[in-house]
């Protein structure tokens, strides 16, 4: 790996996507995606008796599901990296307990999915592991009562609000060659814009998201046009049009091919305020929708960039603004 500009890294070893699992919750089942998702529950228990505890059911699913896909066990992996939402990354800790593989546990919210896969190539790339699972979840029930309010609660939410993803991605990624390739990272900076409204985090994520986009496109001196889709997290309906804007003002034009993960999970009819957010908004459609389209030749290069809220529950209390944050990932087709 070599570091390329300021923030890129540029992976020197061949590394690719072997395998991916994606288990969604009944919402998400029911939206445009439906058909690109390995599994799906039924309701919001997941099997569970909690939310939090229907969470870590997603999580285990998807991981049980990837390994079973690459025809795999355990022991044959040698990092699992792993973040959520839930306290302290509840998730990915209880979970990691019930699997005998070395954990890395790491947090930047909506952006973990690309975090721990940019960490992973890192790692693979420089000799310290040969096959890592990386994983992320989100529940809608337990973000809402630890973010905002519980959703038994009954408060109104205004239109600029998103819907937390229940669901749970995982992939794994080695030097085994396969249809995608993962060949750069742009790691992101904390972007703080003053903004304190935790039901508006597409306004807070927006310049994280283009910060980071502009410093890949001069750390590799590349423009929008190289890229199929430059595809962001959950930056939704409010988000995304900010994003195009803050990329026009500094002379990046991504109005033909930018897309958000937040948008395309969800039917306008379901009602979902501004869109899909979470963890797993992020994570199932990549690993699931987009991986798809790129394995049938219709996209070939993908920026994917992730955003993060970084809330806090602690720090809103004391009338403290939400920092953010962005990840950017290169996908590219091989065959």
């Amino acid at each position: 790996m070599r570091l390329t500009g300021k923030q890129t890294w540029v992976f020197q070893h061949k590394l690719f996507v072997n395998k991916t699992a994606t288990v969604v919750g009944p919402k998400e089942a029911k939206g445009p995606l439906k058909e690109t998702f390995d599994a799906h529950f039924d309701d919001m228990y997941c099997g569970a008796p909690s939310w939090e505890l229907a969470e870590r059911n997603l999580m285990e699913q998807a991981i049980s599901r990837c390994l079973k896909k690459a025809e795999l066990k355990e022991e044959d992996i040698d990092l699992f990296l792993a973040g959520d939402l839930l306290n302290q990354n509840a998730t990915s800790n209880y979970t990691a307990r019930m699997l005998n593989i070395p954990l890395l546990c790491m947090y930047g919210a909506c952006s973990t999915s690309m975090e721990t896969v940019a960490a992973a190539c890192a790692l693979i790339d420089g000799g310290f592991a040969n096959k890592i699972i990386a994983a992320t979840s989100s529940h809608y029930g337990a973000a809402e009562k630890q973010f905002r309010h519980p959703t038994n609660f009954g408060g109104q939410k205004p239109e600029t609000a998103t819907t937390t993803v229940t669901g749970a991605g995982a992939v794994l990624i080695s030097k085994d060659e396969s249809e995608i390739a993962i060949t750069a990272a742009t790691i992101g900076k904390v972007i703080d814009v003053g903004r304190k409204n935790p039901y508006d985090m597409g306004s807070a994520m927006a310049p994280a998201a283009a910060d980071t986009i502009k410093q890949h496109f001069r750390d590799l001196n590349r423009t929008p046009s190289d890229y199929d889709l430059i595809l962001t997290g959950d930056l939704s309906g409010v988000g995304s049009p900010k994003l195009k804007e803050l990329l026009l003002e500094d002379g990046y034009d991504i109005r033909g091919n930018h897309s958000d993960c937040g948008l395309l999970i969800f039917h306008p009819a379901q009602r979902a305020f501004a869109g899909g957010s979470g963890c797993a908004c992020s994570a199932v459609v990549t690993y699931g929708h987009i991986f798809q389209e790129m394995k049938k030749g219709n996209l070939k290069r993908v920026l994917m960039v992730a955003t993060g809220a970084l809330l806090s529950k602690t720090m809103i209390k004391l009338n403290e603004s939400i920092p953010a944050i962005a990840h950017g990932v290169v996908f590219e087709r091989q065959r």
